[in-house]
């Protein structure tokens, strides 16, 4: 597992594709601020309620000038079924290769029902991106709980 990241830390450069094949690149963000989530797989109860969570909040969070981007290992057909079913408002990306995942401190061991496994770490990101394209991490927190966070991610930047 690689590092984790924290406030203040640059944030990892990435371009990877949407879930409808398109690349998205952070530097696609530059003069913004953007959520980035990190989430194990599309389409399981956990994973679901954060992404339905962010598309019912995503008025308020644009509203304070904030985007959001999820990030998973999924593939984007994979990812375009799930935008498409359960209505996500904003961009999923794949990760097949789980290099942006490490390079975020987002993969790596975990324990799960249990057992020590390697998968990834639900993770979330506040990212200042600069007018170059550049981002600063102002918030990072790993091993969230899906079920209430975006509540809580809201409440914790005034939202």
């Amino acid at each position: 597992m690689s590092d984790r990241l924290s406030h203040g830390d640059a944030a990892p450069p990435f371009s990877l594709p949407d879930a409808d094949g398109n690349t998205v690149s952070l530097a696609d963000y530059a003069g913004k601020r953007v959520i980035v989530y990190f989430y194990p797989a599309a389409m399981t109860p956990g994973c679901t309620t954060q992404a339905v969570d962010f598309t019912a909040a995503m008025d308020e969070l644009s509203s304070a000038g904030l985007s959001v981007i999820g990030i998973s290992p999924d593939e984007p057909k994979k990812l375009a079924k799930f935008r498409d079913k359960e209505h996500i408002s904003f961009p999923l990306l794949s990760d097949s290769d789980r290099s942006t995942l490490s390079a975020w401190g987002a993969y790596g061991e975990k324990l799960l029902y249990g057992k020590l496994i390697e998968g990834v770490l639900r993770s979330t990101f506040v990212v200042d991106v600069d007018e170059s394209g550049k981002g600063t991490i102002s918030v990072a927190q790993y091993n969230v709980r899906a079920k209430g966070h975006v509540a809580k991610l809201r409440k914790e930047l005034s939202v």
